[in-house]
Protein backbone atom coordinates (compact mmCIF):
# COMPACT_ATOMS: atom_id res chain seq x y z
CA UNK A 1 0.00 0.00 0.00
CA UNK A 2 2.63 2.36 1.18
CA UNK A 3 4.60 1.69 -2.39
CA UNK A 4 1.28 2.50 -4.77
CA UNK A 5 1.04 5.51 -2.47
CA UNK A 6 4.42 6.42 -3.45
CA UNK A 7 4.61 5.61 -6.79
CA UNK A 8 1.60 7.96 -7.21
CA UNK A 9 3.31 10.84 -5.63
CA UNK A 10 6.53 10.65 -7.40
CA UNK A 11 3.99 10.75 -10.93
CA UNK A 12 2.03 13.53 -9.45
CA UNK A 13 5.96 15.54 -8.67
CA UNK A 14 7.03 14.44 -12.19
CA UNK A 15 3.67 15.16 -14.26
CA UNK A 16 3.92 19.17 -12.17
CA UNK A 17 7.46 19.50 -12.72
CA UNK A 18 7.31 18.60 -16.67
CA UNK A 19 3.70 21.22 -16.59
CA UNK A 20 6.22 23.77 -14.65
CA UNK A 21 9.01 23.63 -16.69
CA UNK A 22 8.74 24.83 -20.20
CA UNK A 23 11.76 24.85 -22.87
CA UNK A 24 11.17 27.81 -25.59
CA UNK A 25 13.28 26.86 -28.98
CA UNK A 26 14.98 29.40 -30.85
CA UNK A 27 13.30 31.40 -33.49
CA UNK A 28 9.98 30.86 -31.65
CA UNK A 29 8.09 32.39 -28.75
CA UNK A 30 5.13 30.97 -26.69
CA UNK A 31 2.53 33.02 -24.89
CA UNK A 32 1.38 32.42 -21.02
CA UNK A 33 -2.55 32.28 -20.41
CA UNK A 34 -3.87 32.40 -16.58
CA UNK A 35 -6.88 31.19 -16.38
CA UNK A 36 -7.08 31.69 -20.10
CA UNK A 37 -5.79 34.91 -20.20
CA UNK A 38 -2.46 36.12 -21.43
CA UNK A 39 -0.11 37.20 -19.40
CA UNK A 40 3.16 37.40 -20.78
CA UNK A 41 5.59 35.84 -23.87
CA UNK A 42 8.10 33.62 -22.97
CA UNK A 43 11.92 33.63 -24.90
CA UNK A 44 13.21 31.42 -26.31
CA UNK A 45 15.05 29.23 -23.18
CA UNK A 46 13.90 27.78 -20.38
CA UNK A 47 11.00 28.96 -18.11
CA UNK A 48 8.69 27.88 -15.12
CA UNK A 49 5.43 28.22 -15.07
CA UNK A 50 2.75 27.95 -11.56
CA UNK A 51 1.27 24.74 -12.01
CA UNK A 52 -2.31 24.02 -12.90
CA UNK A 53 -2.47 28.16 -12.81
CA UNK A 54 -0.90 29.01 -16.37
CA UNK A 55 -0.32 27.27 -19.33
CA UNK A 56 0.96 27.75 -22.94
CA UNK A 57 -1.77 30.16 -25.09
CA UNK A 58 0.13 30.06 -28.70
CA UNK A 59 3.40 29.05 -30.28
CA UNK A 60 4.44 31.50 -32.50
CA UNK A 61 6.83 31.45 -35.58
CA UNK A 62 9.03 34.68 -35.06
CA UNK A 63 11.31 33.41 -38.14
CA UNK A 64 11.02 34.71 -41.68
CA UNK A 65 8.13 33.09 -43.79
CA UNK A 66 7.43 32.78 -47.20
CA UNK A 67 3.58 33.50 -47.83
CA UNK A 68 1.98 32.06 -51.58
CA UNK A 69 -0.34 34.36 -53.13
CA UNK A 70 -2.83 32.36 -55.45
CA UNK A 71 -3.45 33.31 -59.20
CA UNK A 72 -6.07 35.16 -60.13
CA UNK A 73 -7.61 36.86 -63.48
CA UNK A 74 -7.05 40.37 -63.26
CA UNK A 75 -8.55 42.82 -65.43
CA UNK A 76 -6.42 46.06 -66.85
CA UNK A 77 -7.39 49.66 -67.07
CA UNK A 78 -7.47 48.88 -71.08
CA UNK A 79 -9.65 45.94 -70.75
CA UNK A 80 -7.04 43.27 -70.91
CA UNK A 81 -7.12 39.87 -69.12
CA UNK A 82 -3.75 38.89 -67.15
CA UNK A 83 -3.30 35.71 -64.89
CA UNK A 84 -1.02 37.04 -61.55
CA UNK A 85 0.22 35.54 -58.74
CA UNK A 86 2.69 36.45 -56.48
CA UNK A 87 4.76 35.35 -52.90
CA UNK A 88 5.16 37.49 -49.33
CA UNK A 89 7.18 37.87 -47.26
CA UNK A 90 6.65 38.27 -43.88
CA UNK A 91 8.17 38.41 -40.01
CA UNK A 92 6.10 38.67 -37.03
CA UNK A 93 7.65 40.86 -34.37
CA UNK A 94 5.23 41.04 -31.61
CA UNK A 95 3.83 37.12 -30.77
CA UNK A 96 0.85 38.43 -28.45
CA UNK A 97 -0.38 40.27 -31.27
CA UNK A 98 -0.32 38.23 -33.86
CA UNK A 99 -1.82 35.49 -31.43
CA UNK A 100 -4.46 37.38 -30.33
CA UNK A 101 -5.40 40.39 -32.65
CA UNK A 102 -6.03 38.04 -36.08
CA UNK A 103 -7.26 34.61 -36.59
CA UNK A 104 -5.13 32.60 -39.11
CA UNK A 105 -2.74 34.89 -39.63
CA UNK A 106 -1.19 33.56 -43.18
CA UNK A 107 -5.00 33.06 -44.50
CA UNK A 108 -5.31 36.70 -43.46
CA UNK A 109 -2.57 38.12 -45.62
CA UNK A 110 -2.62 36.07 -48.20
CA UNK A 111 -6.30 37.52 -49.11
CA UNK A 112 -5.09 40.91 -48.19
CA UNK A 113 -2.39 40.32 -51.21
CA UNK A 114 -4.70 38.96 -53.67
CA UNK A 115 -7.16 42.15 -52.99
CA UNK A 116 -4.64 44.83 -53.19
CA UNK A 117 -2.81 42.77 -56.37
CA UNK A 118 -6.54 43.31 -58.03
CA UNK A 119 -6.65 46.73 -57.13
CA UNK A 120 -3.05 48.03 -58.43
CA UNK A 121 -2.92 45.96 -61.11
CA UNK A 122 -6.50 46.89 -62.31
CA UNK A 123 -5.46 50.81 -62.44
CA UNK A 124 -3.00 50.17 -64.86
CA UNK A 125 -2.87 49.36 -68.89
CA UNK A 126 -1.42 46.44 -69.79
CA UNK A 127 2.12 47.60 -71.20
CA UNK A 128 2.39 49.29 -67.86
CA UNK A 129 1.73 46.24 -65.84
CA UNK A 130 4.48 43.62 -67.73
CA UNK A 131 7.33 47.06 -67.99
CA UNK A 132 6.49 47.94 -64.35
CA UNK A 133 6.47 44.97 -61.78
CA UNK A 134 8.99 46.77 -59.63
CA UNK A 135 6.21 49.57 -59.04
CA UNK A 136 3.78 47.06 -58.79
CA UNK A 137 5.77 45.37 -55.94
CA UNK A 138 6.44 48.64 -54.24
CA UNK A 139 2.85 50.08 -54.06
CA UNK A 140 1.57 46.78 -53.19
CA UNK A 141 4.57 46.55 -50.29
CA UNK A 142 3.62 49.96 -48.51
CA UNK A 143 -0.65 49.20 -48.61
CA UNK A 144 0.06 44.97 -47.30
CA UNK A 145 2.68 46.61 -44.31
CA UNK A 146 0.39 49.23 -43.07
CA UNK A 147 -2.42 46.80 -42.89
CA UNK A 148 -0.82 44.24 -40.98
CA UNK A 149 1.12 47.02 -38.88
CA UNK A 150 -1.41 46.22 -35.68
CA UNK A 151 -1.19 42.44 -36.04
CA UNK A 152 2.63 42.50 -35.25
CA UNK A 153 3.72 41.60 -38.38
CA UNK A 154 6.07 43.54 -40.57
CA UNK A 155 5.93 42.19 -44.52
CA UNK A 156 9.48 42.62 -45.80
CA UNK A 157 8.95 42.56 -49.55
CA UNK A 158 5.99 40.84 -51.75
CA UNK A 159 6.97 39.89 -55.53
CA UNK A 160 4.84 39.27 -58.45
CA UNK A 161 6.02 35.70 -59.58
CA UNK A 162 4.02 34.86 -62.80
CA UNK A 163 2.12 37.73 -65.43
CA UNK A 164 0.40 35.40 -68.05
CA UNK A 165 -1.80 37.40 -70.80
CA UNK A 166 -4.53 35.48 -72.53
CA UNK A 167 -3.58 34.10 -75.85
CA UNK A 168 -4.87 36.32 -78.45
CA UNK A 169 -2.68 39.16 -76.45
CA UNK A 170 0.27 36.84 -76.62
CA UNK A 171 0.14 36.27 -80.08
CA UNK A 172 -0.72 40.10 -81.01
CA UNK A 173 2.12 40.98 -79.02
CA UNK A 174 3.97 38.15 -80.56
CA UNK A 175 3.28 39.85 -83.75
CA UNK A 176 4.24 43.25 -82.48
CA UNK A 177 7.65 42.27 -81.26
CA UNK A 178 8.48 40.42 -84.85
CA UNK A 179 7.69 43.68 -87.03
CA UNK A 180 9.74 45.91 -83.98
CA UNK A 181 12.82 43.63 -84.68
CA UNK A 182 12.15 43.74 -88.59
CA UNK A 183 11.78 47.69 -88.18
CA UNK A 184 15.06 47.69 -86.32
CA UNK A 185 16.94 45.27 -88.56
CA UNK A 186 15.96 47.24 -91.80
CA UNK A 187 17.18 50.68 -89.67
CA UNK A 188 20.36 49.05 -88.68
CA UNK A 189 21.04 47.82 -92.32
CA UNK A 190 20.01 51.52 -93.84
CA UNK A 191 22.33 53.08 -91.55
CA UNK A 192 25.33 50.38 -92.13
CA UNK A 193 24.90 50.95 -96.00
CA UNK A 194 24.74 54.82 -94.85
CA UNK A 195 28.13 54.28 -93.54
CA UNK A 196 29.84 52.68 -95.92
CA UNK A 197 29.19 55.44 -98.58
CA UNK A 198 30.12 57.73 -96.69
CA UNK A 199 33.32 55.78 -95.48
CA UNK A 200 33.76 55.21 -99.29
CA UNK A 201 33.24 58.72 -100.38
CA UNK A 202 36.01 59.78 -97.79
CA UNK A 203 38.34 57.41 -99.39
CA UNK A 204 37.81 58.18 -102.92
CA UNK A 205 37.94 62.14 -101.58
CA UNK A 206 41.30 61.55 -99.69
CA UNK A 207 42.77 59.65 -103.06
CA UNK A 208 41.37 62.12 -105.45
CA UNK A 209 43.29 64.78 -103.15
CA UNK A 210 46.52 62.76 -102.74
CA UNK A 211 46.26 62.20 -106.22
CA UNK A 212 46.06 65.92 -107.24
CA UNK A 213 48.90 66.19 -104.63
CA UNK A 214 50.80 64.00 -106.76
CA UNK A 215 50.18 65.32 -109.65
CA UNK A 216 51.06 69.01 -108.43
CA UNK A 217 54.18 68.03 -106.40
CA UNK A 218 55.10 65.79 -110.64
CA UNK A 219 54.35 68.79 -112.30
CA UNK A 220 56.43 71.06 -110.01
CA UNK A 221 59.46 68.96 -110.23
CA UNK A 222 58.86 68.93 -114.14
CA UNK A 223 58.94 72.55 -114.35
CA UNK A 224 62.01 72.71 -112.37
CA UNK A 225 63.78 70.38 -114.41
CA UNK A 226 62.77 72.03 -117.68
CA UNK A 227 64.07 75.31 -115.62
CA UNK A 228 67.31 73.56 -114.75
CA UNK A 229 67.36 72.38 -119.05
CA UNK A 230 66.53 75.59 -119.86
CA UNK A 231 69.00 77.50 -117.71
CA UNK A 232 71.67 75.22 -118.97
CA UNK A 233 70.90 75.36 -122.58
CA UNK A 234 71.09 79.56 -121.89
CA UNK A 235 74.51 79.22 -120.72
CA UNK A 236 75.61 77.01 -123.52
CA UNK A 237 74.04 79.33 -125.89
CA UNK A 238 75.82 82.16 -123.98
CA UNK A 239 79.22 80.19 -124.16
CA UNK A 240 78.77 79.45 -127.80
CA UNK A 241 77.84 83.07 -128.84
CA UNK A 242 80.70 84.44 -126.82
CA UNK A 243 82.90 82.30 -129.01
CA UNK A 244 80.99 83.22 -132.20
CA UNK A 245 81.36 86.62 -131.26
CA UNK A 246 84.97 86.02 -130.44
CA UNK A 247 84.98 84.89 -134.41
CA UNK A 248 85.52 81.18 -133.76
CA UNK A 249 83.72 79.44 -136.54
CA UNK A 250 83.76 76.46 -134.27
CA UNK A 251 80.91 77.08 -132.28
CA UNK A 252 78.63 77.45 -135.37
CA UNK A 253 79.97 73.59 -136.18
CA UNK A 254 79.02 72.83 -132.44
CA UNK A 255 75.11 73.69 -133.64
CA UNK A 256 75.40 72.08 -136.86
CA UNK A 257 76.95 68.92 -135.35
CA UNK A 258 74.30 68.45 -132.29
CA UNK A 259 71.75 68.68 -134.63
CA UNK A 260 72.84 66.19 -137.20
CA UNK A 261 73.48 63.29 -134.36
CA UNK A 262 70.20 64.34 -132.70
CA UNK A 263 68.59 63.48 -136.51
CA UNK A 264 70.74 60.68 -137.05
CA UNK A 265 69.58 58.87 -133.53
CA UNK A 266 66.12 59.67 -134.44
CA UNK A 267 66.33 57.70 -137.79
CA UNK A 268 68.02 55.10 -136.03
CA UNK A 269 65.44 54.71 -132.80
CA UNK A 270 62.56 53.88 -135.69
CA UNK A 271 60.77 51.09 -134.53
CA UNK A 272 60.09 50.52 -138.20
CA UNK A 273 63.62 50.39 -139.42
CA UNK A 274 65.81 47.02 -140.19
CA UNK A 275 67.83 49.13 -142.09
CA UNK A 276 69.12 52.33 -141.95
CA UNK A 277 70.35 54.36 -145.18
CA UNK A 278 72.79 57.56 -143.86
CA UNK A 279 71.72 60.09 -146.18
CA UNK A 280 74.42 62.22 -145.74
CA UNK A 281 78.64 62.24 -146.16
CA UNK A 282 79.84 60.88 -142.84
CA UNK A 283 83.24 63.29 -143.52
CA UNK A 284 80.85 66.16 -143.08
CA UNK A 285 79.91 64.55 -139.73
CA UNK A 286 83.20 63.48 -139.46
CA UNK A 287 84.22 67.75 -139.66
CA UNK A 288 81.64 68.93 -137.35
CA UNK A 289 82.50 66.82 -134.90
CA UNK A 290 86.49 67.68 -135.46
CA UNK A 291 85.10 71.17 -134.80
CA UNK A 292 83.45 70.58 -131.70
CA UNK A 293 86.85 69.41 -130.64
CA UNK A 294 88.74 72.39 -131.48
CA UNK A 295 85.69 74.46 -129.41
CA UNK A 296 85.98 72.71 -126.56
CA UNK A 297 90.02 72.90 -126.68
CA UNK A 298 89.36 76.90 -127.84
CA UNK A 299 87.06 77.15 -124.10
CA UNK A 300 89.70 75.15 -122.27
CA UNK A 301 92.42 77.60 -123.37
CA UNK A 302 90.30 80.68 -122.40
CA UNK A 303 89.94 79.04 -119.07
CA UNK A 304 93.81 78.53 -118.26
CA UNK A 305 96.35 80.71 -117.37
CA UNK A 306 97.33 83.19 -119.57
CA UNK A 307 101.00 82.49 -120.88
CA UNK A 308 103.26 83.26 -123.54
CA UNK A 309 100.95 82.11 -127.29
CA UNK A 310 102.83 79.38 -128.40
CA UNK A 311 104.00 79.49 -132.57
CA UNK A 312 101.57 78.21 -134.95
CA UNK A 313 102.75 76.06 -138.04
CA UNK A 314 100.65 76.78 -140.99
CA UNK A 315 97.83 74.39 -141.32
CA UNK A 316 98.42 71.14 -143.83
CA UNK A 317 96.14 70.86 -146.66
CA UNK A 318 92.79 68.98 -145.97
CA UNK A 319 92.82 65.45 -147.07
CA UNK A 320 89.43 65.24 -149.78
CA UNK A 321 87.13 62.44 -149.47
CA UNK A 322 86.49 60.64 -152.41
CA UNK A 323 82.90 61.28 -152.21
CA UNK A 324 82.75 64.49 -150.27
CA UNK A 325 84.00 67.88 -149.34
CA UNK A 326 87.18 68.36 -147.14
CA UNK A 327 87.04 67.84 -143.55
CA UNK A 328 88.24 70.90 -141.93
CA UNK A 329 91.35 71.01 -140.34
CA UNK A 330 91.70 69.76 -136.29
CA UNK A 331 94.12 72.27 -135.06
CA UNK A 332 97.28 72.43 -134.20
Amino acid sequence: MELATAVVLLVLALVILFGAIKIVPQGREYTVERFGRYTRTLSPGIAFLTPFVEGIGRRVNMMEQVLDVPQQEVITKDNAVVKVDGIVFIQVMDAAAAAYRVDNLNYAIAQLAMTNLRTVVGSMELDEVLSQRDQINTRLLHVIDSATGPWGVKVARIEIKDLMPGPDITNAMARQMKAERERRAVITEADGEKSAAIARAEGAKQAAILEAEGRREAAYRDAEAREREAEAEAKATAMVSEAIARGDVNAINYFVAQKYVEAFAKLAESPYQKTVIVPAEMSALVGSLAGVGELVKTIQTDRAPASPPPARTAPAAAPRSPRGPAVPPTGA
